[in-house]
């Protein structure tokens, strides 16, 4: 009986890998052949084929070569890469404080990562061996320290730091450094008012070079979460049932954290605030696979790479030529997700 079980249960979890995989093929194949110009698909293959991969020495043509390689490619990872970020560090924010509500966005990382991120654009920041990392190395700094405060002035309201509690005083911090910003650009004049299309989200424009800041970052972020798999999963139960199961819960809850502000700091850093996708995509992720962090890790961010490059496609073609800013495509589908998520629980806390 046993064995027909296990194998039905990596069935499932084979296809949904399958599943999430074809979701963001086909999605990067059809952000990188819509545009202005259009590429078929054929082209697309025959590019990647010749020029990245030496397949094939077939003549390709030159302004097709050039779109993709160099405008709609790198476009395409950087999505990628914002989406798969926030979507696993909401997942490991969401596991440990055993609430579908907590994401980088509603806790006040991303706000504490964009104050990081304009302080060093607008003084021109520099830190000495780091140098052009400065920029992420910020956002990811005040990351940090934002849930730190969160925390401990959720600690300070209530010692028992409800997960309620924790989850009000990051949306408290959020408005308030957002706030803190729009003072900033407000006094400042002209000098920041282009930065405000930045802080609505975007990955339009940003080139190869911003792939290779987050890159690192998104490395080290995803393999610590993925290698505290285990410990998020004996979490769920509850910090005193984890501890009994031999998890070093202060030790564990330290890197998770600190892991996902790394994530939510460098998606930050390179495409500015994009909400909800830390709350919309591991909730789904976890409606429709479960909610086991060995695989819901990665299953988030396979969907939530692919769902961020939709979005992004969706931002630069609904209105073209002009574009919009991704955080407003993921705000209009996560603001209602978040709502319905919100009365349910509620709904279920009436019932029981």
């Amino acid at each position: 009986m046993q064995r027909p079980f296990i194998q039905k249960t990596l069935n499932n979890k084979l296809l949904a890998y399958l599943f999430a995989g074809i979701f963001l093929v086909f999605s990067s194949l059809l952000a990188i052949s819509i545009g202005t110009v259009s590429v078929p698909i054929s082209d697309i293959a025959q590019i990647l084929g010749t020029k990245i991969f030496h397949l094939s020495t077939t003549d390709v043509d030159s302004m097709n070569a050039n779109i993709v390689l160099n405008i709609r490619l790198p476009r395409v990872i950087l999505a990628g890469l914002v989406g798969a970020a926030l979507a696993i560090a909401g997942a490991a924010f969401q596991g440990l404080l055993r609430n579908p509500l907590a994401d980088p966005y509603t806790l006040g990382v991303s706000s504490g990562a964009s104050v990081g991120a304009v302080l060093t654009l607008f003084f021109q920041v520099s830190i000495p061996f780091v140098g052009e990392f400065t920029l992420p190395v910020m956002s990811i700094l005040f990351s940090i320290l934002t849930i730190f405060l969160v925390l401990l002035f959720a600690r300070k309201i209530e010692h028992s730091m409800r997960v309620e509690t924790i989850i009000l005083t990051g949306i408290i911090f959020s408005s308030f450094l957002g706030a803190v910003i729009s003072l900033m650009i407000a006094l400042t004049g002209d000098e920041l008012r282009q930065i405000i299309g930045w802080l609505l989200g975007s990955v339009s424009m940003r080139g190869w070079s911003y792939i290779h800041l987050m890159l690192p970052f998104f490395l080290l972020g995803s393999l610590l979460l993925i290698l505290n798999a285990r410990e998020l999963n004996a979490m769920t139960f509850g910090e005193e049932r984890a501890q009994h199961l031999g998890v070093n819960v202060a030790k564990r809850k330290m890197l998770i954290l600190i892991a996902g502000s790394i994530l939510t700091g460098a998606a930050v850093a390179v495409s500015g605030t994009i909400g909800f996708v830390g709350l919309v995509i591991p909730h789904l992720t976890r409606l429709l696979w479960g909610s086991d962090h060995k695989h819901l890790l990665p299953l988030s961010i396979l969907t939530g790479s692919g769902f961020l490059i939709l979005a992004d496609l969706v931002a630069r073609t609904i209105i073209s030529p002009t574009e919009l800013p991704i955080g407003v495509i993921t705000a209009l589908i996560g603001a209602p997700v978040f709502a319905l998520i919100l009365i349910k629980r509620r709904t279920e806390g009436r019932g029981s």
